[in-house]
């Protein structure tokens, strides 16, 4: 048993969790830089401290458990997160015309972003259960209800960009596990069909922000107009090298809007250039691709679908988050990971690390 142990943290992936440490500090660091002399948005920077190490103890936690464990309670913790979604309707605290987060003190917490990685573990679970049928759509169905559980509760908030990463996390583990292309063509079609279907019951910002980005001279009133050419500004007039840490016009004269979260990357690309972003954008690609490795070499269907849905969600939030800041796509809100202030989203990426570094520990080879 000592000797297992030995060889299990052997192998645990310290590349992965320095990449994660660089880009949670720097993360730190940008949000000290973004909200420097506004009195009431210092203490963000102390509490996403105390998250990042809150986080670098979950890793560890978590990563000392057999992530089977964690499967073979699917259950208690599905329905719990459900629970705590279903109660957020009418207890939590509202942002943007959403119910987002309860709170507790000082803190504010996202249900939604734990739900993540709780779906990740439950179709985890799923595609492990049934990796032996025929890859059809009764088969695609049956993984759908399990995420649509999740989804159904978050699209009531309305949280529309949440609801949209979970679909990418289940379609792109369908088409792992083996979907066929033209499936995955209708599927796609249906999503199309359902979310232009869809567009007339958004609420009024939602599609605000669709509008101004299809049509941004004709919306010019909307917020998100002026918040993405102040973005563009930012990213513009750092060049390659930067005007320096602190020293960034567009962040530091408040012109930027909600720089310490959804668009921090603009305050980096003013601050440090062109270089500090590439860095950035770089640090994020090895975390996804550490985590695509580490579901190379998982030694069963669950493992690898752990360590895949985790390296999807890093990726996909990371990639909308910098199209909006560089206006490609419509804003979102959702965070740049382990860079953006947010103490629940920080905490469920380290979560989902931890699991991460569980399968590399129990991986099938011992050469990773």
């Amino acid at each position: 048993m000592t000797m297992n142990r030995e060889l299990s943290w052997r192998n645990f992936d310290f590349l992965l969790l320095g990449a994660v440490v660089l880009a949670s500090s720097f993360g730190t660091a940008m949000i000290r830089s973004a909200v420097a002399g506004n009195e009431i948005l210092q203490p963000l920077i102390s509490r996403q401290i105390y998250f990042a190490l809150l986080g670098l103890v979950v890793i560890f936690a978590v990563a000392s458990v057999d992530y089977r464990y964690w499967l073979a309670l699917y259950r208690p913790i599905y329905f719990g997160i459900m629970l705590f979604l279903v109660s957020l309707s009418s207890l939590g605290q509202s942002a943007f015309g959403a119910q987002r987060w309860f709170q507790v003190g000082v803190l504010f917490l996202q249900p939604t972003e734990f739900a993540k990685i709780v779906a990740i573990i439950v179709l985890a679970r799923y595609f492990e259960q049934a990796r032996n049928q025929p890859k059809d759509l009764r088969w695609a169905l049956g993984g759908f209800l399990w995420a649509f559980g999740l989804i159904f509760w978050i699209l009531l908030q309305p949280n529309l960009s949440n609801v949209v990463v979970l679909t990418v996390i289940f379609m792109a583990m369908l088409w792992i596990n083996g979907l066929d292309i033209k499936q995955v063509i209708w599927l796609a079609v249906g999503g199309l069909v359902l979310v232009a279907l869809a567009f007339p019951f958004l609420e009024p910002y939602q599609q605000g922000r669709v509008l101004t980005f299809i049509f941004p001279d004709q919306n010019a009133t909307y917020g998100a107009t002026y918040n993405v050419q102040q973005a563009l500004i930012a990213i513009g007039s750092g060049g390659i090298f930067g005007k320096g840490y602190g020293h960034g016009t567009q962040t530091q004269l408040r012109f930027l809007k909600v720089r310490h979260t959804d668009f921090i990357f603009s305050a980096v690309s003013e601050e440090f250039g062109m270089i500090g972003a590439v860095i950035v954008i770089l640090t994020l690609a090895f975390i996804v691709w550490r985590c695509i490795r580490a579901a190379q070499k998982a030694r069963d269907v669950s493992g690898s679908m752990i360590a895949f849905g985790v390296a999807i969600l890093i990726f996909f939030q990371g990639a909308v988050n910098i199209g909006v800041n560089l206006n490609v796509v419509p804003v979102s809100g959702l965070p740049l990971p382990f860079i953006s202030y947010g103490g629940s989203g920080l905490t469920a990426l380290m979560l989902g690390i931890g699991l991460v570094e569980s399968v590399v520990m129990r991986h099938k080879q011992m050469d990773f």
